[in-house]
């Protein structure tokens, strides 16, 4: 069969975010853009030829952990191409393997659109901050560039744990220093018990997987330290009820306290395809701790923290839904694409007519004062003791509509 590398490396050349082997087909799949594509002109091989090519490649201790516990999670680098994320795992007796595309080049805040609010969250001292949404989403990519942004403006210490490291950061105007599970620690919690001794400013969590590791990452907030982390939620109420629900009964207030006290924000994301068919973008869900979210995370009335997120657009709050219709609005993503990922396809529909009524009635406002009636066509004159008069042309200017960047 081709050389791993060599199929790792035309996935990144053909843009590419994931490349998969199936050893009991002898098939390769790229995803781009979403969507998978089988290539067809690869060469059939099987599973003990794909384990020689690919062995190679990693550690011997990854190798045993691998015949040992039959998954395998870990980082790959192709000098000048890219580095990968991948997982080895057993299907109906076979090996097979995915690999996610991780780009040396960390792009910017900017050139990824993220919310007002991530600017915010990265200038305060201490706190809990939460990226969350379905698996290949680009939570890493989000917090990649978040935490980029704070490596070259604050002289401050950042650690991170992680499972494999996935986009490496050199140090800037802060200091950094990246662990890896298996590697440099043993597993999440492990690394958060000292990480509060090795006098960090800033943690980067990869994944709360666990109750210790969601217990630690909030207690490292509450001893005075900014902390970012990821869930698998699909959007901010779902995620602080998944963190109080993690634990037992009899912790579950405690915890509320501790996160309606530590918690800064939830930003909730999904990828969508644009609409000129150039890869895809984000539309974001944000949620930020403001009295009134922390007193429903206290009180454990968090069904009624989406009403104050579609009304908190001047705490840089917004739904997935509007943020969808904004995106709609501005011509990046197609209606139809739009109303298949929203949350509430009523409600994004009807965000989409109100923004089309104030379009179409600001496309139809004359651009000047109203035109005067012809001098040689005079009103008419009302008959003597009536009080008719001729009726009113009907307003043109916008009432009610929801706006970019205003919220609902």
């Amino acid at each position: 069969m081709p050389d791993v590398l060599g199929l790792l490396t035309r996935c990144v050349e053909q843009d590419g975010s994931d490349l998969h082997f199936k050893t009991d087909t002898g098939s390769v799949y790229l995803r781009k853009h979403g969507e998978l594509i089988h290539w067809e002109d690869v060469p059939k091989y099987g599973a003990d030829e794909f384990m020689a090519n690919f062995t190679k490649h990693l550690r011997p201790e990854q190798v045993e952990k691998f015949n040992k516990t039959q998954e395998l999670d870990f980082s790959l680098e192709i000098p000048k191409v890219a580095r990968f994320r991948g997982n080895l795992y057993w299907q109906r007796g076979f090996p097979q393997a995915v690999f996610r595309v991780i780009p040396f080049h960390i792009q910017n805040m900017d050139e990824l659109n993220l919310p007002q609010a991530c600017y915010d969250f990265i200038e305060r001292p201490r706190g809990l901050v939460l990226v969350t949404g379905p698996a290949g989403s680009g939570k890493s990519t989000t917090l990649a560039a978040m935490i980029d942004k704070i490596n070259r403006t604050q002289p401050v210490h950042i650690m991170t744990v992680e499972d494999p490291t996935e986009f490496v950061h050199d140090d800037h105007m802060a200091l950094i220093n990246q662990r890896e599970l298996d590697v440099d620690t043993h597993s999440f919690a492990n690394a958060l018990k000292y990480v509060l001794r090795q006098d960090p400013d800033v943690i980067l969590v990869g994944e709360m997987r666990d109750l210790e590791t969601i217990h630690l990452a909030i207690t490292a907030a509450e001893t005075g330290h900014l902390v970012f982390a990821t869930l698998h939620t699909v959007d901010a109420v779902q995620t602080v009820d998944r963190i109080v629900d993690v634990f037992p009964m009899h912790q579950q207030q405690q915890i509320r306290m501790q996160l309606s006290v530590n918690l800064l924000g939830v930003i909730s994301q999904t990828l969508i395809k644009r609409k000129d068919g150039r890869g895809r973008i984000a539309a974001f869900e944000v949620l930020n701790a403001s009295s009134a979210v922390r007193n429903l995370i206290r009180e454990n009335k968090t069904y009624q923290i989406n009403s104050i997120i579609q009304t908190g657009a001047k705490q840089k709050m917004q739904t997935l839904d509007q943020s969808l219709a904004k995106l709609v609005e501005a011509g990046l993503v197609d209606q139809m694409e739009a109303l298949f990922r929203a949350k509430d396809r009523g409600e994004l529909g009807r965000l989409l007519q109100l923004t089309n009524v104030a379009g179409a009635t600001q496309a139809g406002a004359p651009s000047s004062a109203p035109p005067t009636a012809p001098p040689t066509s005079a009103p008419p004159v009302a008959p003597p003791g009536t009080t008719d008069s001729p009726s009113a042309p009907p307003s043109t200017s916008p009432r009610g509509g929801w706006r970019p960047g205003g919220g609902s």
